[in-house]
């Protein structure tokens, strides 16, 4: 892991929400809009990246926690801005911030993730 990993840092990821992430697979009659697990994998996403530059060879982040709300829904065919705000890095772990507002510049989402720091190699060898 690289030093000049501080809270603080900001990662933005926008996507276009497709039928693929939506409820309708849920069963006939479900709305056409994002579903929750979606914008959740989105966000992780978002911190993914935001660690990945600081990352060296052989490292990878894992997710252990997950709290987030959804507050609004969002029909497929709009955009979704994603940010993810590194609050804390304490030894391997990192908690973030993550909020999502739509096209419409309404907050649908918002909660924490947290990420460990694993050896790949090591990792992947006990699981």
């Amino acid at each position: 892991m690289k030093e000049n990993l501080s809270p603080g840092l900001i990662h933005k990821k926008t996507v276009v929400v497709t039928s693929d992430m939506g409820v309708q697979h849920f069963g006939a009659g479900a709305p056409s809009v994002f579903s929750t697990p979606s914008m959740i994998a989105v966000m992780e996403r978002a911190c993914v990246e935001l660690l990945t530059p600081y990352l060296d060879e052989g490292e990878q982040t894992v997710g252990f926690h997950v709290d987030v709300k959804h507050l609004a829904p969002t029909r497929i065919g709009q955009s979704v801005t994603i940010t993810a705000t590194l609050q804390e890095v304490k030894e391997k772990r990192f908690r973030f911030a993550v909020e999502a507002i739509n096209d419409q510049g309404v907050k649908i989402g918002e909660g924490t993730h947290r990420r460990a720091l694993v050896n790949l190699k090591q990792f992947t060898s006990s699981s």
